[in-house]
């Protein structure tokens, strides 16, 4: 799935506006602009549209889980440099402090049925056998779901 239509989409989720998406992106430890965001948020078809790199979608989603969950006690995280679905999934889940069971409502809420083996497997690390990869569809269906049930409309 495209970076920008994840960022996107959290950015209208949630509702966020500019100055709140410079500052998660400022505590993920990512510097930027009014300027930059709103590049990243254009369509693609816009001149001045900018794709949105791993590390900096990375840095946004930090921000993210310290603005859902507050800020651990340590090291500040440190954005990944390859970002994967299974990766943002799982930052979305730690943000939003979810179970496997909200998981599956939420999937549910935005027409999309999964089971708690297929859910687990993606949450599984890499090197085991029963891992598998986050689809684009699983991840867009969760992002839909977010909407419906985090949506202030």
């Amino acid at each position: 799935m495209n970076n920008n239509d994840i960022l996107k989409s959290l950015r209208y989720t949630f509702d966020y506006g500019d100055d709140q998406m410079i500052k998660l992106f400022k505590q993920g430890g990512r510097e930027t602009d009014r300027e930059e965001v709103s590049n990243w948020l254009k369509k693609e078809e816009d001149e001045a549209y900018k794709p949105i790199y791993d590390i900096d979608l990375a840095a946004f989603l930090n921000g993210f889980i310290i603005k859902h969950r507050g800020k651990q006690d340590g090291k500040e995280p440190v954005p990944e440099k390859r970002l994967n679905n299974n990766t943002i999934f799982r930052k979305l889940k730690i943000a939003l402090e979810l179970k496997d069971e909200d998981i599956l409502q939420i999937l549910d809420d935005a027409d999309f049925r999964f089971s708690k083996h297929e859910l687990s497997a993606i949450f599984r690390k890499p090197t085991q056998s029963q891992y598998r990869d986050c689809k684009d569809q699983v991840l867009r269906y969760f992002l839909r779901g977010l909407q419906v049930k985090y949506r202030n409309d």
